[in-house]
């Protein structure tokens, strides 16, 4: 499976060079010396990109040198992205009723601001990576009794540049909140386990009331979903694979229930099941279900859940991957109201994936506040 997901995606990481390649330095109007350079750049973004798939996984370098060859995933994201509106405007000031010297100003214009935009949004995009918003939300439950301080953490990501010291920052941060619960809903770790120890290994200094509470996300299910599991519970965080705990004061509290992820539906094992996660919960409290993808309110929305919590999403994490997220997924970020007695809430993820970029969605810690409505 790796196999095919590495080669599916250098095949597109080599489609976008190309591109950028044929339709803007080759279309542009700069000297000849200088669109050398650029394709010279082009192809060591390239070369930068094959670095990472072969270190991404088996993290044996500096991390100064992983964060270099991390960048030209995004760097190329976001290229690609701006070649489309340079080759439309392109197309545009061909078809225009102006002058022949008009049309070379302005083709000379798009050429200088379409450089410099690139510049622009890949600097911003990694400078918001590395700041992460606590995101206070306020959520009303029917038949809840009593107010409850939930942290919710997603898409961490462990591996590469999320590390033993980005896990401790934002355990700080988590702990000086003095959450009543903690939940992880997926995608904590995403290389093999023996690299990940001494980053999970801090999660073990998380403070909370009522406990913290792990569910698996898709990435989990790339190395060794048994490993990770049996590590993440030697830690003393409950994992909770198709079943739900009772959190809270005795007639005061809510149900807490979890579902293994939707990837489970293609391997086969770690399937979830919702009938199962919800059968030993009590029927005159609300209940809160934690489910990784947030497709999988499709499977909930017939069933007795107050408040779906999921992540996956990283809110689009460079934005305008944002609209083709929203092609697989029916909630991108925030709190929405599926319908009359079920809401969820999409956190946008704590790390990132890929790239160390986020482009106009930064990375969340929520900071959720149950309250009774």
């Amino acid at each position: 499976m790796k196999i095919i997901f590495i080669s599916v995606f250098m095949i597109i990481m080599v489609s976008l060079h190309y591109y950028t390649h044929k339709r803007f330095v080759e279309k542009s109007h700069l000297k000849t010396t200088t669109k050398a350079t650029f394709n010279i750049i082009l192809i060591l973004n390239l070369i930068g990109v094959f670095a990472y798939i072969f270190t991404r996984y088996y993290p044996h370098i500096p991390n100064w040198l992983y964060f270099i060859f991390s960048l030209p995933i995004g760097i190329i994201f976001l290229i690609f992205c701006l070649t489309i509106i340079y080759d439309i405007s392109n197309q545009a000031l061909s078809l225009s009723p102006i002058s022949q010297s008009k049309r070379d100003f302005f083709r000379k214009t798009l050429d200088i601001a379409s450089i410099g935009a690139a510049f622009v949004l890949n600097s911003r995009a990694i400078y918001e990576a590395q700041h992460i918003v606590i995101e206070d939300v306020d959520i009303k439950i029917k038949d809840l009794k009593k107010t409850y301080n939930i942290i919710q953490l997603s898409d961490i990501h462990i591996g590469g540049l999320i590390d033993a010291d980005f896990i401790k920052s934002i355990v700080s941060k988590i702990n000086a909140l003095e959450p009543d619960l903690v939940v992880i809903t997926g995608d904590l770790v995403d290389i093999e386990i023996k690299y990940a120890k001494d980053a999970i290994s801090g999660l073990a200094s998380l403070k909370s009331k009522h406990g913290i509470y792990f569910i698996v996300g898709n990435h989990e299910y790339f190395h060794n979903i048994s490993e990770i599991l049996e590590a993440i519970k030697s830690l003393g965080i409950k994992v909770l694979e198709n079943d739900s705990v009772y959190i809270g004061e005795k007639d005061n509290g809510f149900n807490l229930a979890g579902v293994y992820d939707m990837f489970g539906y293609r391997t086969l094992e770690f399937v979830p099941d919702l009938k199962k996660a919800l059968k030993h919960t009590l029927p005159t409290f609300p209940t809160v279900l934690l489910a990784h993808q947030p497709l999988y309110i499709e499977e909930v929305e017939n069933n007795k859940v107050d408040l779906m919590l999921s992540g996956h999403t990283h809110g689009g994490q460079l934005y305008p991957f944002r609209l083709l997220v929203g092609l697989q997924q029916p909630y991108i970020a925030g709190l929405y109201n599926h319908n009359n007695n079920l809401q969820i809430y999409v956190n946008r993820g704590t790390g990132y994936w890929g790239p160390p970029m986020r482009l106009g969605v930064s990375s969340e810690i929520t900071n959720i506040k149950l309250l009774p409505s």
